[in-house]
């Protein structure tokens, strides 16, 4: 279980993340949303220990280190390969560093993209890096695999035929942690769904129980972020009288 207690993070004295509590256990898809600045990011990377941070991120019990970072991966639209390295280069690295790696994996994903193997990935295109990234993080062996809105720049046929390819491919104890604005989009591939205002958690529902309870994914979050209906017309409002005062 990858747990995170009392976790706090700020920038220059601003909070980013204000004491969250969270337990992901093997075997969810769960997705994180929030809206632009409200903390997704800075979580995935407290969790990694990219960022220094208060409280405590356990894993099984124990804090993350470079004893046990291994079984936690991270897709990140940031890019983090080595740009001169070709695709075959990456997965010889990765052999080498994580014993757990998943050659079928690896190259059953690179065929699903048809992405080149003998290309350096500077080459690739924005779209591909992406793709590659997710390669990786699906194919490290990772536990938990941490993704920070991982398909920016591809298409909505390539995103859904995925999805559909992830949840074939998954182990009962792999866990995806999904942060992405596709709310439409994964639905129907999540298993719960988190949702982050302002650093702090302010939902997490499984998505049978929203079933239950007849809402929708994006009605929750409507309704969890207390959004308004009339913000569009009253907006256009305002704006269309200051053109005819100015008329």
């Amino acid at each position: 279980m990858l747990k995170l207690h009392n976790v706090s993070k700020s920038y220059n004295w601003k909070p980013a993340l204000k004491q969250v509590d969270l337990c992901l256990s093997p075997g969810e898809i769960v997705g994180l949303f929030g809206e632009n600045g409200a903390g997704k990011t800075t979580l995935l990377k407290c969790i990694l220990g990219y960022l220094p941070f208060d409280g405590e991120i356990t894993l099984d019990g124990h804090p993350i280190t470079r004893a046990n970072i291994a079984r936690v991966s991270f897709a990140t639209c940031e890019h983090s390969f080595f740009p001169n390295l070709t695709a075959a280069a990456h997965r010889e690295f990765y052999e080498l560093h994580f014993p757990a790696f998943r050659s079928k994996r690896f190259h059953g994903l690179m065929d699903f993209f048809e992405l080149p193997a003998n290309k350096a990935l500077r080459h690739f295109s924005t779209g591909q890096k992406n793709q590659f990234e997710v390669i990786l993080a699906l194919s490290q062996g990772a536990d938990y695999i941490l993704m920070d809105e991982p398909f920016a720049g591809n298409d909505v046929f390539n995103r859904e035929d995925f999805y559909k390819v992830l949840l074939g491919i998954l182990e009962p104890s792999e866990t995806v942690f999904l942060s992405t604005h596709l709310l439409a989009e994964v639905e129907n591939f999540i298993s719960r769904a988190v949702l982050i205002h302002r650093g702090r958690i302010v939902g997490d529902m499984t998505t049978q129980e929203l079933e239950d309870s007849g809402r929708t994914l994006m009605g929750y979050v409507k309704e969890t972020y207390q959004y308004k209906s009339d913000r569009v017309s009253k907006a256009l409002s305002d704006l269309t009288g200051e053109r005819q005062e100015e008329l």
